[in-house]
């Protein structure tokens, strides 16, 4: 089953500054080949659901080994099975209607 995802990962205790955690699930994601978009506050990704979720544990891993103690993620989801929509369809389909 194909998902998509909105994951926000917040390393605690590490200081003011996440950008170094965020750029290691960022690693993960492309390692995992999968379809991502950094925005302002988490990173969009899409997939199937089990290697999806396979990189959300492998980004709390990583983070861990960064020598974060704790994490709190959000995290959203969503499926669908009338018919296979992309990130871009999604943003294109909003955007077709601004004109």
């Amino acid at each position: 089953m194909k998902v998509i995802a909105d994951l926000c990962v917040i390393p605690l205790g590490v200081g003011l500054s996440v950008s170094a955690y965020v750029a290691e699930c960022e690693r993960v994601l492309v390692e995992a080949g999968l379809t991502h978009k950094l925005h302002a506050y988490g990173t969009n990704i899409e997939g199937e659901w089990d290697v999806v979720m396979a990189a959300v544990k492998a980004c709390h891993e990583r983070v861990h080994t960064m020598g974060a103690e704790r994490i709190s993620t959000s995290l959203k989801l969503g499926t669908r099975l009338d018919r296979d929509q992309s990130l871009q369809d999604k943003i294109d389909s909003v955007r077709s209607k601004l004109d």
